[in-house]
């Protein structure tokens, strides 16, 4: 049973009593290419990310993680949401995409917006009555395991999320199911530039510890031919990728530590030992800091924003 949390939900019948994954016979990159390597099942990779985002949600939102705010907005403008569609937004954390979308739709058009974190949901909850928005239905859901019926929605997004998914090629299958003909898909993650040289000083810093140190997940779909790939071989077409800098300059060192305690390098840092902590957080801050300049420390948020759209006649 899937505990949701609604606004305004009365259309029950958007929900398939039986889903099936539509599986394509041929693609470029095979589905291994995006899972973890690593012996963890995927219901463990699940569940830790599940509690890396429960433990960040409440500072996910700080100022100094702006880029996703930015990024909502141009991710909602490149989608062109129309008045009355029906939008999917999936992984969608703390709701700054939904939120971006269902401002384009009006009074009868709406928003299902999911995710695996309990936390995010909480927090994307109260953003939506902040902002006083009553057409974004929220619910705790597998992007693997989408509980919607065949061809219901109009347009579907999913905002650095895709890259955490167990199997991706699965979760965008799913994605283009759940699609009308003619449905627009448009996801979001960092290219491989991205938070550069910034990250590299924290992995250089942090391999100095026996932890486990899974790959960067971004990564996975940091690279355009890689994501249209994705996209055409998962029965996409019409596809595209627009990059977008937007990036800015942090004011100190302590807003790097902000991004790094508030997002998913939580999960890392949580696995050293409090001496430890405290040792890396000086060694990498006092490193970080020699970047600043007069107008403070450089963070690189080179986005990549792909996008498809579902063929007016399905493929079967």
């Amino acid at each position: 049973m899937h505990k949701f949390r609604v606004l305004n939900f009365s259309r029950f019948a958007l929900y398939q009593s039986e889903f099936f994954y539509c599986r394509i016979a041929s693609i470029v990159f095979p589905e291994s290419h995006f899972q973890n390597m690593n012996t963890s099942t995927p219901e463990q990779i699940k569940q830790g990310i599940k509690r890396t985002f429960d433990l960040v949600a409440s500072g996910y939102d700080t100022p100094a993680m702006r880029y996703f705010p930015f990024s909502a907005d141009y991710l909602a403008h490149t989608l062109q949401a129309k008045q009355g569609e029906r939008v999917l937004d999936v992984a969608c954390g703390t709701g700054m995409a939904a939120m971006a979308i269902a401002q384009m739709l009006g009074p009868k058009g709406r928003v299902q917006a999911i995710d695996i974190s309990n936390k995010m949901l909480d927090k994307a909850l109260v953003n939506i009555h902040k902002a006083g928005l009553s057409n974004i239905e929220l619910h705790n859901m597998d992007a693997e395991q989408l509980k919607f019926k065949s061809q219901y929605f109009d347009a579907a997004s999913c905002a650095f999320g895709l890259f955490f998914l167990p199997n991706i090629p699965k979760g965008v299958k799913e994605i283009f199911r759940v699609l009308k003909p003619g449905g627009r898909f448009i996801f979001s993650s960092f290219s491989n530039q991205a938070f550069s040289p910034l990250v590299d000083l924290f992995h250089e810093h942090i391999g100095e510890y026996d932890i486990d140190i899974p790959e960067t997940k971004w990564r996975l779909l940091s690279d355009e031919k890689t994501c249209l790939n994705l996209l055409n071989d998962s029965g996409f077409e019409q596809t595209q990728i627009d990059k977008q800098q937007l990036g800015y300059h942090l004011a100190n060192h302590i807003d790097w530590w902000e991004i790094l305690y508030n997002s998913g390098f939580r999960g890392i840092l949580e696995q050293l030992e409090p001496e430890q902590l405290s040792k890396f957080k000086i060694k990498h801050l006092a490193e970080v800091d020699k970047l600043k300049t007069n107008q403070g420390i450089w963070l690189n948020a080179e986005v990549l924003f792909v996008f498809g759209r579902r063929p007016q006649e399905a493929a079967h």
